[in-house]
């Protein structure tokens, strides 16, 4: 009897299936607009759980339109996050390339992770105040030369073709993550011209932004995340394919060959054993069903989410299922490809019975 016809399944966009190289994800393109508003295109918030909610079916196509539907939604917590510094961009023949940074002042940054922004060396410094020359502490890079201001003008005037923040996480807020190290990223910002922009900037500069500044209910947003690690599986697992026949000789969870006899190497296509899971994904679309506070209103369940405890800082409620275990931190995007439905938002109920299985 001759094989069937069975066409490879999967895509080639997912690899190579590597380890991902940080426990968070990296975003490289923040989508255009029109709008005129400056604001922030991006945030990050720590993964808390999952529950169920019951809401208003507010799509007019819909066979249960105006009924009451129940969705299973994640929690995130978000607490704010800080400004740590200005970045701009100028066009090259190479692309886009780095122009210069504004960093704000040591006496605004916390757990004095912050340069200082003076015109003496590292060593004056250290000398004045007594102490040994050590090597720069944290993860945030020390200018050694130009002031705050002086840097700010070089950016004003260097033609830049886009600007961004430097922003960081506050860990130490969050009473069930681990880690306390504050998790540095770049963001996005959309709206008004370029001065502008520097300007809207200058004044966050040092401060900090919360989920609300930047993100709304009823939106969507995409959401870049490593998934939950799996460790080296085989490749039944890895890519699901079919268990060879039981007279089959020696072993059936493999595939039936490496490829052909001509090839001089095993090629990429080729299904074979390795690492599954901790890949950097992105979910598109992830609508917004609320963004509130735990004294507004309760979403902790009873006895705590599995693995993760209490949320006491600002949360959302994300539709759907999220990349990654509890106490993964994610980021979020202004949605690169918006679906354009933006149907209103009406929760009438939050599961907060216990996820503990009893």
């Amino acid at each position: 009897m001759a094989d069937r016809h069975r066409p490879r399944k999967g895509s080639m966009g997912f690899s190579p299936r590597k380890r991902a190289v940080r426990p968070y994800g990296r975003i490289t393109s923040w989508p255009e607009t029109e709008s005129s508003e400056i604001r922030i295109q991006g945030f990050a918030g720590w993964k808390a759980g999952m529950t169920h909610v019951m809401m208003l079916d507010t799509n007019p196509y819909s066979t249960s339109a105006g009924q009451e539907i129940r969705k299973a939604v994640t929690v995130v917590e978000v607490p704010p996050m800080k400004v740590l510094a200005i970045r701009g961009y100028h066009m090259t023949s190479y692309g886009m390339q780095t122009a210069g940074e504004v960093w704000a002042d040591s006496e605004a940054s916390p757990d004095g992770l912050m340069p200082r922004f003076a015109n003496q060396t590292r060593g004056e410094r250290d000398a004045e105040e007594g102490r040994k020359p050590a090597k720069r502490a944290g993860r945030i890079p020390t200018r050694e030369s130009d002031s705050n201001s002086e840097a700010f003008d070089a950016l004003l005037s260097a033609g830049l073709c886009e600007v961004r923040l430097i922003v960081s996480t506050q860990p130490s807020l969050v009473k069930s993550v681990p880690s306390k190290t504050p998790e540095i990223m770049e963001v996005g910002l959309v709206g008004g011209d370029t001065s502008e922009k520097l300007e809207w900037a200058r004044e966050k500069l040092g401060g900090e932004v919360g989920i609300g500044d930047v993100y709304q209910q009823g939106q969507d947003l995409d959401v870049v995340g490593i998934t939950k690690g799996k460790g080296f599986q085989g490749v039944v697992k890895r890519f699901g394919v079919k268990l060879l026949s039981h007279k089959n000789s020696k072993r059936r969870r493999m595939i039936g060959n490496l490829g052909d006899f001509g090839t001089g190497y095993v090629r990429k296509t080729v299904r074979q054993a390795g690492q599954m899971g901790y890949h950097q994904r992105t979910e598109l679309n992830k609508r917004i069903l609320r963004i509130s506070h735990p004294e507004e209103s309760d979403v902790t369940p009873a006895g705590g989410f599995l693995h993760y405890g209490e949320v006491t800082n600002p949360y959302m409620i994300i539709q759907g299922s999220l990349p990654g275990p509890a106490k993964r931190l994610l980021r979020f995007r202004d949605a690169i490809r918006p679906s354009g439905k933006g149907n209103e938002v009406q929760l009438t109920y939050v599961s907060t019975s216990s996820k503990q299985g009893v």
